[in-house]
């Protein structure tokens, strides 16, 4: 793969030094050239007012967008007709199947020692359970290897309660998404996760779940902060009793789509920069920051570049991938779509962590090892383990292209989002960034995202309009800047764990 060559501060970076030192070093080549077209482009997302604006009625009168939903289905006509009214090129929906699963009622309660209702949301994906629920007997665990060293016994005919703690959304979703297959494994009839957040304010978090074809599939649920303490702390003194109820259920799958848009490239039409964000949200809540804020910041970025008049040599093709949330089905049909052409992907963008204030750049895609679920029993101890970032370790092409986008991220001191770190991508473009794609996103400071993520309070309030405007900015330089530079940066092919 072809990677814009900077010889002149080739060892500079292969020494590693510090990102300032790269910095003060690398000639600025691009922020000298883009200076005065980013400038238009950041000056303008600045005053807008259209972005907001579609985001407000894609939250107001659209609202949550759940896979298989007829408000999903109206997100996607209403988008295409955003992107041909924006002037976009080449609009269309590719056809996509998605699951449609059914919350239903539910409701839980502490029966024993104490009665209380429990705060609780059922996990997306999981089944119900009898119509008369569940009343049993809880064990608490504070993490897989805890559940683990217990006799199968002590679990069997169970509800399983895992509270890890709050260390960061990484280990909290493990337990949600691997949590209910792990407890099923022995013999236990529910599982109650921990919200995976920090914020204590009776207020449940919902998300995904993978079951594991081998084991029982059993209900879970998420249950609040608070609550899932006081089980803890009722486990210590004696025996805790609680009540499950749930009408959760899949029923056949319906025909959603990804919806694209393009800026045909000026002089390289068939290669691609590729940028969004999902369409779907979860049941609850209007979707607003997860993704709502994703999708209507890449489109309106995309829309100011087309709005200044300005051509890239390349494609800009801007994506709102559906079914992220329970399923993934849009970035993989995505990938089946393009085929052989991945090859002339040569960035993709997701923004998928909300529209908090922009700090820069994350850049990833090293060739490390991916994983779309999360490890089943046994494997515990590997699945909470943390990837260790060292550049040093980098090609020298990759090392040049962290050196290519600290150049490029100077054009965006203007919002303070003049740096770069590992990390960015989305699970999106996970399967085209499996194939060798370079992957970026925006980088924010997410004090508070995972204060609304997936819970009813992820509403339109929660987005600032002027951090939502630097946003805009990021991705309107960012994208402008890959699609017509006459480098591209490195990537690398990934193995992915299914």
């Amino acid at each position: 793969m072809k990677s814009l060559t900077m010889s002149s501060v080739g060892a500079v970076l292969i020494a590693s030094l510090t990102c300032s030192v790269v910095a003060q070093t690398a000639p600025a080549l691009l922020a000298s050239k883009y200076r005065v077209d980013a400038g238009r482009l950041i000056q303008a997302a600045l005053a807008d007012t259209d972005g907001y604006g579609d985001l407000t009625y894609l939250c107001d009168h659209i609202g949550k967008r759940v896979s298989g939903s007829p408000q999903l289905n109206t997100a996607v006509e209403w988008s295409a007709d955003l992107m041909r009214q924006a002037g976009l090129q080449n609009v269309m929906i590719q056809p996509v199947m998605v699951p449609h699963w059914v919350r239903g009622h539910e409701e839980g309660a502490i029966l024993a020692p104490i009665s209380k209702p429990l705060h609780l949301l059922g996990l997306g994906m999981s089944v119900g359970t009898p119509k008369e629920g569940i009343t049993a007997e809880v064990v608490f665990a504070p993490d897989f290897a805890t559940l683990d060293a217990m006799p199968d016994e002590k679990i069997k005919g169970k509800i399983v309660v895992f509270n890890p703690g709050w260390k960061g959304y990484g280990v909290g979703s493990l337990y949600r998404v691997a949590g209910p297959s792990h407890a099923a494994a022995k013999g236990a009839v529910a599982v109650l996760v921990r919200s995976a957040t920090g914020l204590v304010l009776q207020t449940p978090h919902t998300g995904t779940l993978r079951y594991d074809e081998k084991q029982p599939k059993i209900p879970a649920a998420a249950i609040s902060v608070e609550d899932a303490l006081l089980i803890e702390r009722l486990a210590k003194e004696g025996p805790v009793k609680v009540h499950l109820q749930m009408d959760a259920h899949l029923e056949p799958e319906v025909q959603a789509g990804n919806v694209m848009g393009e800026i045909v490239g000026s002089e390289h039409p068939e290669e691609v920069v590729v940028l969004g964000g999902h369409i779907d949200s979860w049941d609850v809540g209007q979707g607003a920051q997860d993704d709502g804020s994703g999708i209507m910041a890449t489109f309106e970025a995309v829309s100011l570049i087309h709005k200044l008049g300005l051509k890239p040599k390349r494609t800009i093709r801007l994506v709102f991938w559906v079914n992220e949330e329970n399923g993934g089905a849009g970035g993989r049909a995505y990938k089946e779509l393009i085929g052989s052409k991945v090859e002339k992907h040569v960035a993709a963008i997701e923004m998928d962590e909300g529209a908090e204030k922009p700090l820069g750049i994350g850049y990833g895609g090293f060739g490390t090892q991916r994983r779309t679920n999360a490890p089943g029993p046994g494997n515990a101890a590997t699945a909470v383990a943390p990837a260790v970032f060292d550049e040093s370790t980098l090609t020298a092409q990759e090392q040049e292209s962290f050196a290519t986008l600290r150049d490029l991220t100077r054009l965006l001191e203007p919002v303070g989002a003049n740096s770069v770190a590992p990390g960015g991508g989305g699970s999106d473009i996970g399967p085209i960034v499996a194939e060798g794609v370079p992957s970026l996103s925006p980088r924010t400071e997410a004090l508070h995202y995972f204060d609304w993520h997936h819970t009813e309070a992820d509403t339109l309030d929660k987005v600032d309009l002027e951090d939502f405007r630097k946003n805009i900015a990021v991705l309107s330089v960012t994208t402008y800047v890959l699609a017509d530079m006459d480098g591209r940066l490195a990537g690398s092919k990934s193995t992915v764990h299914e």
